[in-house]
């Protein structure tokens, strides 16, 4: 029933226990392709397509129960707070890759370059100088030539691509506004036009971030096995070039959405959800240009 005050409870379901094993599966195999095994890849894959399909159709039949009006007000409260401690989890986890680098430029450098009561360089590496970015590692100051872990030659400029990219996802935050504010006066054509151009975007930052890595890797000698630094920039706009990838996939499902006549003015919480997620990624863009391009 969807009266007002009543609480749709879904029957049983199967789902959340393959998502977990999906995921146990997802992790599994990235650890065995870390430690070298051959089957690490398929294992990883196999959980990674097992997971997408689980929540496709857990997404689907959570799409249905609503257009069939099986979802109270009270149902939907809880997707909102299930959004927002989605969020609020992914806030935690970039905040602990910003936690690192914080660490590693604040504390550590200075340990490593004979700084404080924790300092080690003139016991164990004479000369090397402890600068952010670190171009010589201490292998390097220690081996030369043939240490293991060098620095890289080169860092990628602020004022090129990414200054570029930022403006592509300032820029996209307005236009998926935009496409919210058309929707809640159900405009469905400029909803669709201004979705579009939030995916253009979208699509365009991810491109010229290849680009960036294409450039890193072949001409800079920025990789990441380039030190601290190759290793914080890495994992920190990869991880952010990964959630792009997620926000803009998320953001095209709300559009097939609505060419099948989903959503109502004052009922699209899918949509809004998505958007939620596209601006708080765009938030976490504006961190990264910040401390890992522009303070360097």
């Amino acid at each position: 029933m969807s009266a007002e005050g009543t609480y749709y409870v879904p029957e049983q379901s199967k789902l959340p226990i393959l998502a977990s094993l999906a995921l146990f599966l997802t992790v599994f195999g990235a650890g065995l392709w870390l430690n070298g095994s051959s089957n690490g890849p398929w294992v990883f894959a196999f959980g990674g397509l097992f997971f997408s399909g689980v929540l496709y159709s857990w997404f689907a039949t959570a799409a249905r129960e609503n257009l069939a009006g099986m979802n109270s007000a009270q149902l939907k409260r809880s997707y909102v707070w299930g959004m927002g401690w989605f969020i609020f989890s992914e806030v935690m986890f970039f905040a602990a890759f910003f936690g690192a680098l914080f660490y590693v430029r604040a504390f550590a450098l200075p340990w490593l370059g004979g700084e404080g009561d924790k300092a080690v360089t003139n016991e164990l590496w004479n000369g090397f100088q402890a600068t952010w970015p670190l171009m010589v590692t201490p292998d390097q100051a220690a081996n030369g030539d043939s240490a293991i872990f060098k620095g890289p030659g080169e860092v990628i400029p602020w004022n090129g691509l990414p200054l570029l990219n930022t403006i592509l996802l300032l820029l996209s935050s307005v236009t998926v506004h935009f496409a919210h504010h058309a929707l809640k006066h159900d405009q469905r054509k400029k909803f669709h036009n201004w979705l579009i151009a939030t995916l253009i975007l979208g699509v365009a930052f991810l491109f010229f971030q290849a680009e960036e890595y294409w450039v890193a890797y072949t001409q800079l000698g920025l990789t990441l096995d380039s030190g601290i630094y190759g290793s914080t920039f890495f994992l920190l706009t990869g991880f952010h070039g990964l959630h792009v990838t997620l926000g803009t996939f998320m953001l095209f499902v709300q559009l097939v959405r609505s060419y099948r006549g989903h959503f109502k003015a004052d009922d699209h919480f899918g949509f809004e959800a998505s958007s939620w997620y596209w601006h708080f990624v765009d938030v976490v863009w504006v961190g990264l240009f910040i401390f890992v391009y522009v303070l360097v």
